[in-house]
């Protein structure tokens, strides 16, 4: 009989256990596909006690994940506590050590340590596999690595973060405003412990570093992103959007331009008939463009314990089968200094000013746009019953650096109340 490929899962939150469901429920099927049998001999989470649902009495128990990582009936070690360092940043590093593979769904810790653990791995001979950690159920690492690696990719592009589309769709389609749906994601737990790594657009740029240096050969850089969460989108913003036939979206983006690297995680107006406009709820999308494919579009769950440990058993079960692919999709040392781009590639903007009731206000606004290079597209004053005016401008193609000119500019003058609210209309 082939010998079994044996598992140790560090992690038994929501993930773990429904990895362990998923071995459990689907032996047979799995042993069929891979070849193999798989099987779980270890687990590690902090309380031994504590009623999950399943049965874990068949299996070695170790309060130290990094115990786990070394014990030689380990041959995979999957780790699923998450974090960017100390135990989850110790124990794959103590895996990697002890000739063993890993398999995690932990996002931070690659984004920031990525490059220096992919060299570890190759360094043993070990391999590194991440699907889980961007996107959920979408089978998107798969499909960069392996469908899509007879392709230059040009852009990857998406909407990463579950709880930020919730939010935004639900402000659209029940007239609630940002306050009252956060409070109202945070009951129904959709919300990370620290919920500026989902609203602040963190969790998501997590993910699109992983992406863009598989995509362009870079070493991950999330310090090189720019990041915006959705905290000042307001209904007015909503209701505008969809007048002009636009959806807002945080949406991450990352090209390659002849100024460097472009990546961007930050709420955007995308086409309301494009399928990121149609994208509903805490759904995921990633948009890739390459040159041979053109476009593809992958849509499905981005959290949750089915589809996520679905995508840690896919991992599990290309180890399995003997697929070794390096962490990144090339071997490490391959992999560029990602240069980030000095400015972004232009695009027309939407803004929505808060405009002072007195004679001349628009006209400085206008001047002050014109004066620092951005032309005005269209323009729009809302009704008012009180002395701040609200207006809309779209503006024509201009870079984010020269629309930050104009906005100082309008923050000095006396005719703007409030902070201006400048949003990027996306071609998708």
């Amino acid at each position: 009989m082939t010998q079994a490929l044996r598992l140790g899962i560090a992690g038994l939150g929501t993930v773990g256990v429904g990895v362990v469901k998923i071995v459990r429920r689907h032996a047979d099927l799995l042993q069929a596909r891979t070849g193999r049998p798989v099987q779980i001999t270890a687990v590690s989470a902090r309380d031994a006690n504590k009623d999950r649902g399943v049965n874990l009495s068949d299996y070695a128990w170790e309060t130290d994940p990094v115990s786990l990582a070394k014990r030689d009936d380990v041959d995979v070690f999957v780790e699923l506590m998450g974090g960017e360092n100390g135990p989850a940043k110790a124990s794959v590093e103590a895996a990697l050590a002890s000739g063993k593979d890993v398999v995690t769904a932990n996002k931070a810790l690659l984004a920031i340590h990525g490059q220096e653990l992919a060299e570890k791995a190759e360094a043993a001979g070990r391999v590194i596999r991440f699907e889980a950690a961007v996107a959920g159920g979408i089978p998107v690492i798969k499909s960069l690595t392996e469908g899509l690696a007879g392709n230059e990719i040009t852009r990857v592009m998406g909407v990463m973060n579950g709880t930020c589309n919730y939010i935004l769709t639900r402000m659209q389609s029940q007239e609630l405003g940002y306050n009252a749906l956060f409070e109202e994601c945070a009951q129904l737990g959709y919300l990370e412990a620290d919920p500026n790594l989902d609203v602040g657009g963190i969790d998501a740029a997590h993910k699109l570093a992983l992406l863009s240096s598989i995509a362009f050969g870079t070493k991950p850089n999330f310090n090189g992103i720019e990041i915006e969460g959705i905290q000042q989108i307001s209904l007015d913003d909503i209701h505008q959007a969809h007048d002009m036939g636009y959806r807002i979206k945080l949406l991450g983006v990352a090209q390659r331009t002849a100024r460097g690297l472009e990546q961007r995680m930050q709420p955007c107006l995308v086409p309301s008939d494009s399928p990121l406009g149609q994208l509903e709820g805490g759904t995921n999308m990633v948009v890739l463009d390459g040159d041979a494919v053109e476009q593809i579009v992958l849509r499905g769950p981005g959290a949750g314990e089915g589809p996520t440990a679905s995508a840690v058993m896919g991992d599990v079960c290309d180890l399995a089968r003997g697929l070794h692919i390096p962490t990144f999709g090339r071997p490490a040392a391959s992999l560029e200094e990602a240069k980030p781009a000095v400015t972004g590639l232009p695009a027309p903007y939407y803004l929505r000013l808060g405009l002072q009731d007195k004679p001349g206000a628009l006209a400085k606004v206008a001047s002050i746009l014109g004066d620092a290079g951005v032309s005005i597209d269209r323009m729009r004053q809302y009704g008012h019953a009180e002395s701040t005016a609200p207006v809309l401008i779209v503006t024509h193609k201009t870079t984010r650096a020269t629309l930050d000119v104009a906005l100082e500019g309008l923050r000095d003058t006396d005719v703007i109340a409030g902070e201006p609210v400048a949003l990027r209309i996306e071609e998708v």
